[in-house]
């Protein structure tokens, strides 16, 4: 019992730290900040790369059009070899629906060396640049905006000096497991990336969220992107490192959205886990010491304080109960801004714990892929380490599911 109390102690002692010193991530009032409309609207090139978006178009797309923008803009929606008729359902909603000019490009296949989203989105910008555009958003094609989305991410970037804007899209929060799963995946982002200290002038720390990146061109030109992230499995962030690196005077802000909304289902555990796990070894850097480390944090921090409770109460050791119970208060207090922010009841947040070792699983699974070779795994291409980068192409079964690779002999 007494390495119980230890840990015990250790976990509040980290809980409060994160509360008070860790750059009050749980907060969720960090939102598009104070912006004015500029008496010269600047030309923008929405860029919106698609792989078998079929789906999802019908309800995303029609958004971007119907952009309620004062200055020139237009979308360029890269078909990313798809085989459901992406393309061409794109330019037949545009045709019904009017509005921003459409341009529909395929690129091909991505060469070796590139992952398939960012050789689209540099055919997309390459194709965006001919009209000499000052911004850009990249947005993905399963997020739709509001009709003032895109006035109001340019009116913040050129109000407050900013080379990138972006906004951590509200996710679909409805079924059973979505409401588990979902709120916790944007606590946790925020926790590796605390959004207040992102927008800090100077400040090392740096990340985008993929589904809405507003860009100066010229910070994308003098950061060479995206050949620089070619191979990023997670774009957003190394796409926002590459601006600070090349620059570090450069300003970014990244928060959270009211108005920019995913509209992709994950209905089923399975989906939600292959969302996180072909990405989650990538963030340790595909290594097993950071592995090892993670796993670790996870348990002393998130999975501790229950079980220090549970511990104490059966033992009758007071000092690990209040310890254990403490942690697993100040954690479940840090946690219901998120669940607010979802609209989910805030008694959810003593659920944590399990939500947590859920995702300790999905991050162990994440390198057990990778080193079978399925790691990152995203609509039929399997991508390998980032620097050695090819990828193979997956079989896809008629549920959704993704089959491995055939291995070379």
């Amino acid at each position: 019992m007494g390495v119980v109390v230890w840990i015990s102690v250790v976990s509040l002692a980290v809980w409060l730290w994160l509360l008070l010193g860790h750059g009050l991530f749980w907060r969720t009032d960090v939102r598009l900040p104070a912006r004015s409309e500029p008496a010269v609207w600047p030309r923008v090139a929405v860029v919106v790369p698609a792989r078998d978006e079929a789906g999802t178009l019908p309800e995303s797309l029609p958004s971007l059009l119907a952009q309620d923008y004062p200055g020139e803009a237009e979308i360029v929606l890269v078909d990313d070899g798809s085989t459901d008729g992406t393309g061409a359902l794109a330019g037949e909603l545009a045709r019904r629906h009017g509005g921003l000019p459409l341009t529909v490009t395929a690129p091909g296949e991505p060469p070796d060396g590139w992952t398939g989203k960012l050789w689209a989105v540099r055919h997309g910008t390459e194709t965006a640049r001919l009209r000499a555009p000052e911004f850009l958003l990249l947005t993905d094609a399963d997020i739709a905006h509001a009709p003032d989305s895109l006035r109001s991410l340019v009116s913040a970037a050129v109000t407050g000096g900013f080379d990138a804007v972006s906004l951590m899209a509200r996710l679909r929060v409805r079924g059973a497991w979505e409401r588990l799963v979902v709120p916790a995946f944007v606590y946790f982002f925020a926790q590796l990336y605390p959004f207040r200290r992102i927008a800090r002038p100077g400040a090392r720390t740096a990340a985008a969220a993929g589904g809405c990146v507003l860009l100066r061109t010229a910070a994308a030109v003098e950061a060479g992107l995206p050949d620089a992230v070619r191979d990023a499995v997670i774009d957003d962030v190394a796409l926002a490192r590459a601006v600070k690196r090349r620059s570090p005077s450069a300003r970014i802000w990244l928060g959270l959205a009211d108005g920019v909304v995913s509209v992709r289902p994950y209905p089923r555990l399975r989906d939600l886990w292959r969302m996180v796990a072909r990405s989650a070894y990538a963030q340790l850097r595909h290594s097993p010491p950071l592995l090892a480390g993670t796993v670790l944090g996870l348990w002393v921090v998130y999975l501790a304080p229950p079980l220090a409770l549970a511990a104490g109460l059966a033992a009758g050791r007071p000092a690990a109960a209040v310890c254990g119970g403490a942690a697993w208060a100040v954690m479940a207090g840090s946690y219901v801004p998120m669940l607010r922010y979802h609209r989910q009841p805030s008694w959810a947040a003593v659920l944590l714990p399990f939500t947590a070792f859920l995702y300790t699983l999905m991050t162990v699974d994440s390198a057990v892929r990778h080193h079978r070779g399925v790691g990152a795994a995203w609509k039929g291409r399997t991508y390998g380490r980032p620097g050695a980068l090819s990828f193979t192409r997956s079989r896809t079964a008629p549920d959704g599911r993704t089959d491995p690779p055939p291995r070379e002999a």
